[in-house]
């Protein structure tokens, strides 16, 4: 593994987890900030490639834009659609669960569009998969009837009624998203890989989207304009509590992104589907230690039937046994002095002796002169 490699996996990490715990925090803040989340990590993105990779739009798109208008409906759909969601009586762990289950949605997508099949395995963890989010589902809904029931002023029917809403909401945005990558994936055959002229791209075209939710952004602006003040002690700045974590939500947010395309194309997909599983898994461990969420034993059966479907899905465990297999065969082969006409290397050792045996057959013996058959008779 190579240093950028190394980099991007780090990057991945700690990107990726900071930007799950700074969500967190600005949403616990002010649970209506979806939409401002949203928005500030578009346009944070967009700013970037603005001045880094389109340059003020002087580089030529290697895509044409006609290509990435559907892209970027799909995409804004399910960012926005995913934020939004926490509106909604959904704690930040459920969505986790309910990202986790891509592969199904992809799976499904993939036979529906692309008239694809997979081994027996493939649906074995499908249904893994799917049994895990709706165990986990099922437990949050209980959780939220109990906090319904504890709170006398509560309405307990609206309070359900918008928690199915929001469960709606993520179960739309999982499906966008899968019908997102199966589109990725015949755009990037037919036009190349452009990484980073896509990740621009997604986010510049979808900004005039937000549009239709200025009053409700502007809003929660104003919200986090008037929060707490938090000194940074050091520097002797004080800066307000909730625009902090926005800031550090949308940079980390972009490290996250920025980290996961460099390492498709550093590392296999087994890395990268083993780094970013692990990533969810330390950011739904520590959610739930932190921020103390209501996670039983229920939600920990969910969260291992979707892990469990997850590793068979991407065949890890076969792939990593196959890569130790085959570098116990070169070892071996290096060692050439221990090598014995065994079972093990019998086509080897049959070769050996074949190309012997024609290397003998070649050999040819020249015929007696005739001189000495003339002086042989006259003996």
């Amino acid at each position: 593994m190579n240093l950028k490699a190394a980099i991007a996996i780090a990057g991945v990490l700690l990107g990726c987890c900071l930007d799950a715990l700074y969500l967190e925090f600005a949403v616990r803040y002010d649970s209506g900030s979806g939409n401002l989340i949203t928005f500030l990590q578009f346009f944070f993105i967009a700013l970037y490639g603005l001045i880094f990779t389109s340059k003020f739009f002087t580089v030529k798109p290697n895509i044409p834009l006609k290509d990435y208008v559907l892209l970027v409906t799909m995409f804004f759909l399910s960012s926005v659609l995913n934020n939004y969601a926490l509106n909604f009586h959904i704690s930040v762990p459920l969505q986790m669960i309910f990202r986790s289950g891509s592969l199904m949605a992809n799976m499904i997508l993939g036979i529906i569009i692309l008239n694809r099949s997979y081994d027996i395995w493939k649906y074995v963890s499908v249904v893994l998969i799917t049994l895990g989010i709706f165990i986990s589902t099922i437990a949050s809904g209980s959780d939220v009837k109990k906090s319904q029931v504890q709170n006398a002023e509560s309405d307990k029917n609206d309070s359900f009624f918008w928690w199915l809403f929001g469960v709606l909401l993520l179960s739309l945005a999982l499906f966008i998203s899968a019908r997102m990558g199966i589109y990725q994936e015949v755009m990037y055959k037919k036009r190349g890989k452009h990484p980073n002229e896509a990740l621009f791209y997604t986010h510049v075209l979808a900004l005039p989207a937000f549009i239709l939710m200025g009053k409700n952004i502007w809003s929660h602006m104003i919200v986090a304009a008037n929060s707490d003040a938090f000194i940074i002690s050091p520097l002797n700045i004080s800066i307000r509590i909730q625009i902090l974590y926005l800031v550090i939500n949308f940079i980390s947010h972009y490290f996250c992104v920025k980290c996961v395309y460099i390492l498709t194309t550093e590392c296999s997909s087994l890395t990268v589907t083993m780094v970013v599983t692990l990533r969810k898994f330390a950011s739904l461990i520590f959610s739930i230690i932190y921020f103390q969420h209501p996670f039983t034993a229920i939600h920990w059966i969910g969260t291992v039937l979707i892990i469990i479907g997850t590793i068979m899905f991407t065949e890890i465990i076969t792939k990593v046994f196959g890569a130790f297999k085959s570098s116990d065969v070169s070892q071996s082969n290096d060692d050439v002095e221990d090598i014995q006409p065994n079972e093990s290397d019998k086509t080897l050792y049959d070769k050996i002796i074949y190309k012997s045996t024609q290397t003998f057959k070649s050999i040819t013996i020249p015929k007696p002169h005739v001189s000495y058959k003339l002086l042989r008779n006259s003996n």
